[in-house]
């Protein structure tokens, strides 16, 4: 697997400038282990939201930019804030697109780690049961472990944005190197190095 480079998708369930999940995904891209690329998936403002009858035409241009970038990526990471009790409806929007079967299903099969980061101090912990749920309909390989609940984030970056709770950061770095176990593991054949076997359509 060595010179294989993963390549890692990240999408933040908010939309905010200043959003402590983007933040976090951005210290992710840091935190990510050699031979693992990770890039921030910044335009989901863009997508339109969920309407079959938008399908029977020509798929709206931001639909067909996410559901490329995801095809693109060897792993989706997300992180997620927490709304009543729940995920953010522009993440929900999100999946409900990347879930249709046409042209194929970019979600399935796709190797997936869930983290999310609050003021809070439940760390997003609903948020991500519920995430896992809507992942679990897609047939997305979501990774069991580990989990990063990340509370009371106001304080753990500098201004600039920089991770700087140590405890915070080696959690992210534990689950950059999980989750790339996890692509080598679950991902296509292909990436494994697996010569003997046809990598899945995902």
């Amino acid at each position: 697997m060595s010179g294989i480079e993963r390549r890692v998708l990240a999408l933040s369930g908010s939309l905010r400038k200043a959003s402590l999940n983007t933040t976090l995904l951005r210290a992710a891209e840091e935190a990510a282990p050699p031979g693992t690329k990770v890039t921030l998936f910044d335009a989901l403002e863009a997508v339109p939201l969920f309407n079959e009858d938008l399908e029977s035409g020509t798929v709206p241009p931001a639909v067909k930019h996410l559901r490329d970038a995801v095809g693109r990526a060897d792993g989706l990471l997300i992180s997620t804030p927490e709304y009543n009790h729940s995920i953010p409806g522009v993440l929900k929007n999100a999946l409900d697109w990347l879930s249709r079967s046409t042209p194929s299903r970019v979600l399935a099969g796709k190797p997936v780690a869930v983290m999310g980061a609050t003021v809070g101090t439940w760390g997003t912990r609903l948020a991500q049961a519920a995430l896992r749920q809507v992942l679990f309909s897609t047939e997305s390989l979501v990774m069991p472990r580990s989990a990063l609940f990340v509370r009371g984030a106001t304080g753990l970056f500098d201004p600039s944005g920089k991770l700087i709770d140590s405890a915070t950061s080696a959690a992210l770095c534990s689950l950059m190197r999980e989750f790339t176990d996890w692509i080598n593991l679950v991902g296509p054949a292909a990436l494994r190095g697996d010569a003997s076997l046809d990598s899945p359509s995902v």
